[in-house]
Protein backbone atom coordinates (compact mmCIF):
# COMPACT_ATOMS: atom_id res chain seq x y z
CA UNK A 1 0.00 0.00 0.00
CA UNK A 2 1.30 3.26 -1.14
CA UNK A 3 2.04 5.33 2.59
CA UNK A 4 4.21 8.38 3.42
CA UNK A 5 5.78 7.79 6.70
CA UNK A 6 7.55 9.73 9.01
CA UNK A 7 9.73 7.83 11.72
CA UNK A 8 11.67 9.27 15.13
CA UNK A 9 11.75 12.67 14.19
CA UNK A 10 13.28 14.90 16.64
CA UNK A 11 13.51 18.78 16.58
CA UNK A 12 14.75 21.29 18.48
CA UNK A 13 15.04 25.03 19.10
CA UNK A 14 17.90 26.56 21.23
CA UNK A 15 18.04 23.79 22.59
CA UNK A 16 14.69 23.03 23.77
CA UNK A 17 12.98 20.37 22.08
CA UNK A 18 9.82 20.45 20.04
CA UNK A 19 9.67 17.09 19.01
CA UNK A 20 11.07 13.88 20.70
CA UNK A 21 11.06 10.92 18.29
CA UNK A 22 7.76 11.15 16.37
CA UNK A 23 6.26 8.31 14.62
CA UNK A 24 3.41 9.10 12.21
CA UNK A 25 1.77 7.19 9.36
CA UNK A 26 -0.25 8.29 6.47
CA UNK A 27 -1.99 6.23 4.22
CA UNK A 28 -3.25 6.90 0.44
CA UNK A 29 -6.15 6.87 0.40
CA UNK A 30 -7.42 7.45 4.24
CA UNK A 31 -8.09 11.04 6.28
CA UNK A 32 -5.75 11.60 9.17
CA UNK A 33 -6.43 13.71 11.87
CA UNK A 34 -3.18 14.81 14.09
CA UNK A 35 -4.03 16.31 16.79
CA UNK A 36 -2.72 18.02 20.44
CA UNK A 37 -3.12 20.88 22.62
CA UNK A 38 -0.90 24.15 21.66
CA UNK A 39 3.22 23.46 21.67
CA UNK A 40 2.42 19.33 21.23
CA UNK A 41 4.45 19.85 18.04
CA UNK A 42 1.98 19.40 15.00
CA UNK A 43 2.73 22.44 13.40
CA UNK A 44 6.87 21.96 13.93
CA UNK A 45 5.72 18.21 12.73
CA UNK A 46 4.28 19.30 9.64
CA UNK A 47 6.54 22.08 9.12
CA UNK A 48 9.35 19.32 8.54
CA UNK A 49 6.86 17.33 6.63
CA UNK A 50 6.54 20.52 3.97
CA UNK A 51 10.17 21.58 4.10
CA UNK A 52 10.01 24.73 5.53
CA UNK A 53 11.77 23.03 8.97
CA UNK A 54 14.67 20.18 8.73
CA UNK A 55 14.68 17.50 11.42
CA UNK A 56 17.57 17.43 13.20
CA UNK A 57 16.92 13.25 13.33
CA UNK A 58 14.84 11.18 11.83
CA UNK A 59 13.39 9.78 8.64
CA UNK A 60 10.94 10.37 5.91
CA UNK A 61 9.64 7.72 3.48
CA UNK A 62 7.82 8.15 0.57
CA UNK A 63 6.20 4.13 -0.54
CA UNK A 64 8.89 2.58 1.37
CA UNK A 65 11.65 5.05 0.15
CA UNK A 66 13.43 6.80 2.15
CA UNK A 67 13.39 10.75 1.11
CA UNK A 68 14.80 14.05 1.37
CA UNK A 69 12.94 17.06 2.01
CA UNK A 70 15.08 20.29 2.69
CA UNK A 71 12.74 22.53 0.69
CA UNK A 72 9.55 22.79 0.15
CA UNK A 73 9.90 22.66 -3.72
CA UNK A 74 11.13 18.83 -2.55
CA UNK A 75 7.77 18.04 -0.78
CA UNK A 76 5.90 19.25 -3.62
CA UNK A 77 8.28 17.08 -5.74
CA UNK A 78 6.94 13.98 -3.63
CA UNK A 79 3.04 15.10 -4.31
CA UNK A 80 3.04 16.93 -0.59
CA UNK A 81 0.92 19.69 -0.72
CA UNK A 82 -0.54 21.97 2.32
CA UNK A 83 -3.81 24.23 2.57
CA UNK A 84 -2.74 26.49 5.29
CA UNK A 85 -5.13 27.85 8.18
CA UNK A 86 -3.22 31.42 7.34
CA UNK A 87 -4.57 32.12 4.15
CA UNK A 88 -2.88 35.96 3.41
CA UNK A 89 0.56 34.73 4.23
CA UNK A 90 0.00 31.85 1.92
CA UNK A 91 -1.87 34.05 -1.28
CA UNK A 92 -0.45 36.99 -3.19
CA UNK A 93 -2.85 39.37 -2.62
CA UNK A 94 -2.47 41.20 -5.92
CA UNK A 95 -2.96 38.68 -8.51
CA UNK A 96 -5.84 37.23 -9.46
CA UNK A 97 -7.74 34.06 -8.31
CA UNK A 98 -6.44 32.47 -11.52
CA UNK A 99 -2.92 33.70 -10.79
CA UNK A 100 -3.00 31.96 -7.44
CA UNK A 101 -4.28 28.88 -8.32
CA UNK A 102 -2.04 28.45 -10.91
CA UNK A 103 1.11 30.10 -9.49
CA UNK A 104 3.18 26.68 -8.79
CA UNK A 105 2.83 25.69 -12.41
CA UNK A 106 3.63 28.99 -13.73
CA UNK A 107 6.72 29.44 -12.03
CA UNK A 108 7.67 25.90 -13.16
CA UNK A 109 6.37 26.24 -16.44
CA UNK A 110 8.54 26.23 -19.74
CA UNK A 111 9.23 28.05 -22.65
CA UNK A 112 8.18 31.74 -23.09
CA UNK A 113 4.93 31.81 -24.81
CA UNK A 114 1.95 32.03 -22.38
CA UNK A 115 -1.49 32.04 -22.76
CA UNK A 116 -4.45 33.96 -20.13
CA UNK A 117 -6.92 32.57 -21.82
CA UNK A 118 -6.19 28.91 -20.90
CA UNK A 119 -5.07 30.01 -17.03
CA UNK A 120 -9.06 31.41 -16.73
CA UNK A 121 -9.98 28.46 -18.11
CA UNK A 122 -7.78 26.17 -16.12
CA UNK A 123 -8.66 27.85 -13.14
CA UNK A 124 -12.44 27.58 -13.71
CA UNK A 125 -11.93 24.02 -14.49
CA UNK A 126 -10.17 23.53 -11.12
CA UNK A 127 -13.12 25.45 -9.13
CA UNK A 128 -15.44 23.89 -10.85
CA UNK A 129 -14.43 20.34 -10.12
CA UNK A 130 -14.25 21.53 -6.54
CA UNK A 131 -17.86 22.66 -6.57
CA UNK A 132 -17.19 26.40 -5.94
CA UNK A 133 -18.04 29.50 -8.26
CA UNK A 134 -15.47 32.34 -8.19
CA UNK A 135 -14.33 35.08 -10.52
CA UNK A 136 -11.03 33.91 -11.52
CA UNK A 137 -10.02 37.69 -12.53
CA UNK A 138 -10.64 38.91 -9.46
CA UNK A 139 -7.61 39.94 -7.09
CA UNK A 140 -7.14 38.12 -4.03
CA UNK A 141 -7.22 40.64 -1.69
CA UNK A 142 -10.93 41.30 -2.57
CA UNK A 143 -11.82 37.94 -1.44
CA UNK A 144 -13.41 37.04 1.60
CA UNK A 145 -11.91 34.97 4.22
CA UNK A 146 -13.70 31.99 3.08
CA UNK A 147 -13.04 32.14 -0.38
CA UNK A 148 -9.41 33.00 -0.07
CA UNK A 149 -9.58 29.45 1.88
CA UNK A 150 -10.70 27.95 -0.85
CA UNK A 151 -8.34 29.13 -3.60
CA UNK A 152 -5.40 27.31 -1.17
CA UNK A 153 -7.54 24.41 -1.72
CA UNK A 154 -7.56 24.73 -5.61
CA UNK A 155 -3.91 25.69 -5.33
CA UNK A 156 -3.02 22.32 -3.86
CA UNK A 157 -5.43 20.26 -6.14
CA UNK A 158 -3.76 22.30 -9.45
CA UNK A 159 -0.81 20.24 -8.80
CA UNK A 160 0.08 16.41 -8.85
CA UNK A 161 -0.73 16.02 -5.39
CA UNK A 162 -0.68 12.53 -3.62
CA UNK A 163 -0.83 13.79 -0.12
CA UNK A 164 -2.75 16.95 1.75
CA UNK A 165 -2.47 18.29 4.79
CA UNK A 166 -5.75 20.28 6.21
CA UNK A 167 -4.70 22.94 9.09
CA UNK A 168 -7.50 24.35 9.97
CA UNK A 169 -9.50 24.55 6.80
CA UNK A 170 -13.57 25.01 8.00
CA UNK A 171 -12.34 27.66 10.57
CA UNK A 172 -13.33 30.72 7.99
CA UNK A 173 -15.93 28.61 6.16
CA UNK A 174 -19.98 28.41 6.63
CA UNK A 175 -21.43 25.18 7.52
CA UNK A 176 -22.86 24.93 3.67
CA UNK A 177 -19.37 25.10 3.00
CA UNK A 178 -17.53 22.89 5.34
CA UNK A 179 -20.32 20.21 4.16
CA UNK A 180 -18.82 21.15 0.39
CA UNK A 181 -15.31 20.39 1.63
CA UNK A 182 -15.88 16.99 3.39
CA UNK A 183 -17.68 16.00 0.41
CA UNK A 184 -14.28 17.01 -1.94
CA UNK A 185 -12.17 15.42 0.91
CA UNK A 186 -14.55 11.88 0.09
CA UNK A 187 -13.59 12.63 -3.83
CA UNK A 188 -9.83 12.93 -3.10
CA UNK A 189 -10.13 9.99 -0.87
CA UNK A 190 -11.70 7.76 -3.52
CA UNK A 191 -8.73 9.09 -5.64
CA UNK A 192 -6.40 7.52 -2.87
CA UNK A 193 -5.07 11.12 -1.72
CA UNK A 194 -3.89 10.49 1.60
CA UNK A 195 -5.21 13.36 3.77
CA UNK A 196 -3.72 15.02 7.31
CA UNK A 197 -6.52 16.90 8.93
CA UNK A 198 -5.57 19.21 11.72
CA UNK A 199 -8.70 20.36 13.35
CA UNK A 200 -9.77 21.63 17.30
CA UNK A 201 -13.00 21.12 16.21
CA UNK A 202 -13.54 17.40 17.34
CA UNK A 203 -16.92 16.82 16.11
CA UNK A 204 -15.55 17.40 12.68
CA UNK A 205 -13.07 14.84 12.87
CA UNK A 206 -15.07 12.23 13.90
CA UNK A 207 -17.65 13.38 10.88
CA UNK A 208 -14.63 12.71 8.38
CA UNK A 209 -11.44 11.24 10.01
CA UNK A 210 -10.28 7.30 9.62
CA UNK A 211 -7.42 7.34 12.14
CA UNK A 212 -6.40 10.08 14.56
CA UNK A 213 -2.86 10.60 16.03
CA UNK A 214 -2.86 12.67 18.99
CA UNK A 215 0.61 14.28 19.93
CA UNK A 216 1.31 15.80 23.77
CA UNK A 217 4.30 17.51 24.63
CA UNK A 218 6.27 16.98 21.77
CA UNK A 219 5.93 13.21 21.82
CA UNK A 220 3.50 10.48 19.65
CA UNK A 221 0.72 9.90 22.29
CA UNK A 222 -1.49 7.08 20.23
CA UNK A 223 -3.10 6.63 16.72
CA UNK A 224 -6.60 4.73 16.53
CA UNK A 225 -9.35 3.69 14.55
CA UNK A 226 -11.88 6.68 14.58
CA UNK A 227 -14.33 4.10 16.21
CA UNK A 228 -11.92 2.61 18.75
CA UNK A 229 -12.10 6.32 20.90
CA UNK A 230 -14.46 9.02 21.30
CA UNK A 231 -14.66 12.83 22.02
CA UNK A 232 -14.09 12.26 26.10
CA UNK A 233 -11.34 10.01 25.41
CA UNK A 234 -9.35 12.13 22.59
CA UNK A 235 -9.81 15.44 25.24
CA UNK A 236 -7.99 13.41 27.70
CA UNK A 237 -5.31 12.14 25.64
CA UNK A 238 -4.67 15.56 24.36
CA UNK A 239 -4.62 17.03 27.88
CA UNK A 240 -2.83 14.72 29.58
CA UNK A 241 -5.89 14.80 32.21
CA UNK A 242 -9.50 14.32 32.11
CA UNK A 243 -11.53 17.44 30.92
CA UNK A 244 -15.14 17.44 32.35
CA UNK A 245 -15.75 21.31 32.27
CA UNK A 246 -15.08 22.48 28.24
CA UNK A 247 -16.63 26.06 29.31
CA UNK A 248 -15.98 27.32 33.15
CA UNK A 249 -18.85 29.22 32.93
CA UNK A 250 -18.39 31.95 35.95
CA UNK A 251 -22.30 33.27 37.26
CA UNK A 252 -21.36 37.02 37.91
CA UNK A 253 -24.20 39.51 39.08
CA UNK A 254 -25.18 42.02 36.49
CA UNK A 255 -25.36 45.61 37.13
CA UNK A 256 -26.31 48.50 35.33
CA UNK A 257 -26.22 49.12 31.61
CA UNK A 258 -23.19 49.66 30.54
CA UNK A 259 -23.01 49.68 26.74
CA UNK A 260 -25.28 50.47 24.25
CA UNK A 261 -25.79 50.68 20.28
CA UNK A 262 -28.56 51.93 18.60
CA UNK A 263 -29.52 51.78 14.89
CA UNK A 264 -25.96 51.18 13.60
CA UNK A 265 -25.72 51.12 9.70
CA UNK A 266 -22.82 50.53 7.80
CA UNK A 267 -23.39 49.45 4.07
CA UNK A 268 -25.31 46.39 3.16
CA UNK A 269 -23.71 44.25 6.08
CA UNK A 270 -24.91 45.99 9.26
CA UNK A 271 -29.06 47.17 8.90
CA UNK A 272 -29.93 49.12 11.64
CA UNK A 273 -28.42 47.10 15.31
CA UNK A 274 -29.63 47.72 18.48
CA UNK A 275 -27.96 45.92 21.17
CA UNK A 276 -27.10 46.58 24.99
CA UNK A 277 -24.42 45.10 27.81
CA UNK A 278 -25.09 45.09 31.27
CA UNK A 279 -21.59 45.62 33.78
CA UNK A 280 -20.08 42.07 34.51
CA UNK A 281 -22.43 40.66 31.43
CA UNK A 282 -21.62 38.76 28.50
CA UNK A 283 -23.36 38.74 25.52
CA UNK A 284 -23.02 36.61 22.54
CA UNK A 285 -24.08 37.59 19.06
CA UNK A 286 -24.49 33.75 17.13
CA UNK A 287 -24.84 33.65 13.51
CA UNK A 288 -23.49 31.88 10.32
CA UNK A 289 -20.61 32.92 8.50
CA UNK A 290 -21.44 35.97 5.86
CA UNK A 291 -24.29 37.36 8.52
CA UNK A 292 -22.42 40.40 9.39
CA UNK A 293 -21.05 39.86 12.92
CA UNK A 294 -17.61 40.86 12.08
CA UNK A 295 -18.92 43.82 9.96
CA UNK A 296 -20.67 44.93 13.31
CA UNK A 297 -17.75 44.60 15.68
CA UNK A 298 -15.36 46.27 13.38
CA UNK A 299 -17.94 49.01 12.67
CA UNK A 300 -18.31 48.94 16.45
CA UNK A 301 -14.32 49.80 16.78
CA UNK A 302 -14.43 52.51 14.25
CA UNK A 303 -12.13 50.22 11.66
CA UNK A 304 -15.21 50.40 9.02
CA UNK A 305 -16.96 53.65 8.59
CA UNK A 306 -20.82 54.13 10.43
CA UNK A 307 -23.22 55.22 7.93
CA UNK A 308 -26.03 55.76 11.28
CA UNK A 309 -26.37 54.70 14.73
CA UNK A 310 -25.11 55.73 17.87
CA UNK A 311 -22.37 53.88 20.60
CA UNK A 312 -23.46 55.24 24.38
CA UNK A 313 -21.45 54.18 26.91
CA UNK A 314 -22.06 54.88 30.72
CA UNK A 315 -24.72 57.31 28.86
CA UNK A 316 -22.16 59.33 27.28
CA UNK A 317 -22.64 59.15 23.18
CA UNK A 318 -19.45 58.10 22.18
CA UNK A 319 -17.76 59.40 18.71
CA UNK A 320 -16.06 56.76 16.98
CA UNK A 321 -14.32 57.17 13.67
CA UNK A 322 -11.29 54.95 14.14
CA UNK A 323 -9.51 52.95 16.09
CA UNK A 324 -7.76 55.08 18.50
CA UNK A 325 -11.35 56.67 19.18
CA UNK A 326 -12.49 53.25 20.56
CA UNK A 327 -9.57 52.81 22.62
CA UNK A 328 -9.57 56.09 23.84
CA UNK A 329 -13.17 56.09 25.02
CA UNK A 330 -12.92 52.13 26.39
CA UNK A 331 -14.19 50.01 24.04
CA UNK A 332 -11.63 47.27 22.26
CA UNK A 333 -11.91 44.63 20.01
CA UNK A 334 -10.01 40.85 19.06
CA UNK A 335 -10.00 41.06 15.76
CA UNK A 336 -11.05 37.63 13.59
CA UNK A 337 -7.51 37.73 11.86
CA UNK A 338 -5.11 38.04 14.59
CA UNK A 339 -2.46 37.66 12.43
CA UNK A 340 -3.44 40.43 10.00
CA UNK A 341 -5.16 43.07 12.83
CA UNK A 342 -4.63 41.74 16.40
CA UNK A 343 -0.88 41.36 16.41
CA UNK A 344 2.63 42.71 14.82
CA UNK A 345 3.85 39.42 14.01
CA UNK A 346 7.18 40.25 13.30
CA UNK A 347 7.83 41.85 17.11
CA UNK A 348 8.43 39.82 20.53
CA UNK A 349 6.15 39.17 22.61
CA UNK A 350 7.07 42.07 25.11
CA UNK A 351 6.57 44.56 22.77
CA UNK A 352 2.73 43.07 21.71
CA UNK A 353 1.99 43.04 24.97
CA UNK A 354 2.96 46.63 25.93
CA UNK A 355 1.86 48.08 22.39
CA UNK A 356 -1.46 49.20 23.73
CA UNK A 357 -0.35 50.56 27.14
CA UNK A 358 3.22 52.14 26.05
CA UNK A 359 2.98 55.47 27.38
CA UNK A 360 2.90 53.50 31.37
CA UNK A 361 6.48 52.78 30.29
CA UNK A 362 8.13 55.86 28.49
CA UNK A 363 9.60 59.79 29.95
CA UNK A 364 10.42 62.03 28.06
CA UNK A 365 10.14 60.00 24.91
CA UNK A 366 12.08 57.22 26.17
CA UNK A 367 10.75 53.36 26.67
CA UNK A 368 12.15 52.09 30.12
CA UNK A 369 12.41 48.57 28.91
CA UNK A 370 13.09 47.52 32.57
CA UNK A 371 9.50 48.45 33.41
CA UNK A 372 8.30 47.33 30.39
CA UNK A 373 10.02 43.93 30.62
CA UNK A 374 8.48 43.28 33.82
CA UNK A 375 4.81 44.20 32.88
CA UNK A 376 4.93 41.58 29.97
CA UNK A 377 6.59 38.89 31.82
CA UNK A 378 3.56 39.51 34.62
CA UNK A 379 1.23 39.03 31.22
CA UNK A 380 2.97 36.23 30.14
CA UNK A 381 2.68 34.28 33.45
CA UNK A 382 -1.54 35.74 33.78
CA UNK A 383 -2.42 34.17 31.05
CA UNK A 384 -0.10 30.89 31.00
CA UNK A 385 1.85 32.05 27.63
CA UNK A 386 3.60 29.08 26.16
CA UNK A 387 6.75 30.97 24.80
CA UNK A 388 10.84 30.25 25.85
CA UNK A 389 10.74 34.11 26.40
CA UNK A 390 9.59 37.49 26.21
CA UNK A 391 11.77 38.74 23.37
CA UNK A 392 10.42 35.37 20.81
CA UNK A 393 8.82 36.80 17.77
CA UNK A 394 4.48 36.04 18.18
CA UNK A 395 4.88 34.86 14.92
CA UNK A 396 6.58 32.09 15.96
CA UNK A 397 4.18 30.79 18.67
CA UNK A 398 0.79 28.34 18.54
CA UNK A 399 -2.51 29.82 17.33
CA UNK A 400 -3.75 29.99 20.84
CA UNK A 401 -0.55 31.61 22.51
CA UNK A 402 -0.94 34.53 19.92
CA UNK A 403 -4.55 34.73 20.86
CA UNK A 404 -3.36 35.03 24.15
CA UNK A 405 -0.88 38.16 23.36
CA UNK A 406 -4.18 39.63 20.97
CA UNK A 407 -6.13 39.70 24.42
CA UNK A 408 -3.13 40.67 27.05
CA UNK A 409 -2.44 43.66 25.22
CA UNK A 410 -5.70 45.46 26.15
CA UNK A 411 -5.72 44.18 29.91
CA UNK A 412 -4.06 47.28 31.00
CA UNK A 413 -5.87 49.50 29.46
CA UNK A 414 -8.63 51.35 30.73
CA UNK A 415 -11.28 49.41 28.25
CA UNK A 416 -14.81 48.49 29.69
CA UNK A 417 -15.91 47.15 26.51
CA UNK A 418 -14.08 44.06 25.69
CA UNK A 419 -15.50 42.28 22.00
CA UNK A 420 -14.46 39.26 20.64
CA UNK A 421 -14.65 38.32 17.27
CA UNK A 422 -14.65 34.35 16.80
CA UNK A 423 -11.56 34.73 19.60
CA UNK A 424 -11.52 30.35 19.59
CA UNK A 425 -10.40 30.08 15.89
CA UNK A 426 -7.79 27.47 15.63
CA UNK A 427 -7.72 27.86 19.02
CA UNK A 428 -6.46 23.89 20.71
CA UNK A 429 -9.34 22.66 23.41
CA UNK A 430 -6.86 24.00 26.37
CA UNK A 431 -6.03 27.53 24.77
CA UNK A 432 -9.89 27.34 24.72
CA UNK A 433 -10.65 27.16 28.27
CA UNK A 434 -7.86 29.48 29.36
CA UNK A 435 -9.73 31.76 27.75
CA UNK A 436 -12.77 31.24 28.85
CA UNK A 437 -11.71 31.81 32.20
CA UNK A 438 -10.42 34.96 31.23
CA UNK A 439 -12.96 36.36 30.08
CA UNK A 440 -14.93 35.06 32.94
CA UNK A 441 -12.54 37.40 35.59
CA UNK A 442 -13.24 40.33 33.00
CA UNK A 443 -16.60 39.92 33.67
CA UNK A 444 -16.20 39.52 36.95
CA UNK A 445 -14.49 42.84 36.96
CA UNK A 446 -17.81 44.75 35.87
CA UNK A 447 -16.37 44.76 32.04
CA UNK A 448 -19.11 44.30 29.39
CA UNK A 449 -18.41 41.64 26.96
CA UNK A 450 -19.58 40.91 23.28
CA UNK A 451 -18.64 37.83 22.04
CA UNK A 452 -19.43 37.20 18.07
CA UNK A 453 -19.03 33.25 17.06
CA UNK A 454 -20.58 31.00 14.83
CA UNK A 455 -19.62 28.16 17.49
CA UNK A 456 -22.88 27.46 19.51
CA UNK A 457 -21.63 25.02 22.03
CA UNK A 458 -19.55 28.06 23.39
CA UNK A 459 -22.10 30.23 23.28
CA UNK A 460 -24.64 28.07 24.60
CA UNK A 461 -21.14 27.21 27.65
CA UNK A 462 -20.28 31.09 28.21
CA UNK A 463 -23.22 33.66 27.14
CA UNK A 464 -25.63 35.21 29.60
CA UNK A 465 -27.60 36.15 26.87
CA UNK A 466 -27.61 35.27 23.21
CA UNK A 467 -28.58 37.58 20.12
CA UNK A 468 -29.18 35.97 16.78
CA UNK A 469 -27.90 37.74 13.71
CA UNK A 470 -28.95 36.85 10.11
CA UNK A 471 -28.22 39.16 6.90
CA UNK A 472 -26.63 42.01 8.86
CA UNK A 473 -29.42 42.50 11.39
CA UNK A 474 -30.27 41.19 14.92
CA UNK A 475 -33.44 39.14 14.44
CA UNK A 476 -33.69 37.25 18.13
CA UNK A 477 -33.10 37.27 21.62
CA UNK A 478 -32.50 34.44 23.72
CA UNK A 479 -31.82 33.94 27.64
CA UNK A 480 -29.68 31.62 28.50
CA UNK A 481 -31.77 29.11 29.58
CA UNK A 482 -34.11 28.72 26.63
CA UNK A 483 -31.23 28.74 23.76
CA UNK A 484 -30.06 25.83 22.26
CA UNK A 485 -28.58 24.83 19.15
CA UNK A 486 -31.29 23.95 17.47
CA UNK A 487 -33.03 27.54 18.08
CA UNK A 488 -30.08 29.43 17.58
CA UNK A 489 -29.57 27.53 14.21
CA UNK A 490 -33.32 28.22 12.81
CA UNK A 491 -33.18 31.99 13.44
CA UNK A 492 -29.40 31.65 11.94
CA UNK A 493 -30.62 30.53 8.44
CA UNK A 494 -33.56 32.83 8.22
CA UNK A 495 -36.09 31.30 10.43
CA UNK A 496 -39.30 33.60 11.49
Amino acid sequence: MAKLEMKQIQKSFSGVPALRGVDFELRAGEIHALLGANGAGKSTLMKILTGAYTSDEGDILVDGSKVEIATPADAKKYGIQCVYQEVDVALVPYLSVAENIMLDRQVNRKGSFFKWSSLYRDAEGILARLGFKIPVRKKAEELTLSEKQIVLIARAIAQDVKYVIFDEPTAPLSVKEADQLFALMQQLKKQQVGMIFISHRLPEIFQVCDRITVMRDGQHVLTKAKGDTSINQVIADMLGRSFSEEFPKKHVPVGDTLFEVRGIKSGKKVRGVDLHIREGEIVAVAGLVGAGKTELARVLFGADPRDEGEMILRGKSLSIHQPTDAVREGVVLVPEERRKEGILVEESVRNNLTLASLRQFTSFGFVRQSSEAAKSGLLVDRLGIKTPSIHQLVGNLSGGNQQKVVIGKWLDTDAQVFMFDEPTKGVDIGAKTDIFKLIGELAEQRKGILYLSSELQEILGIADRILVMCDGQIVKELTREKATQENIMYYASGGK
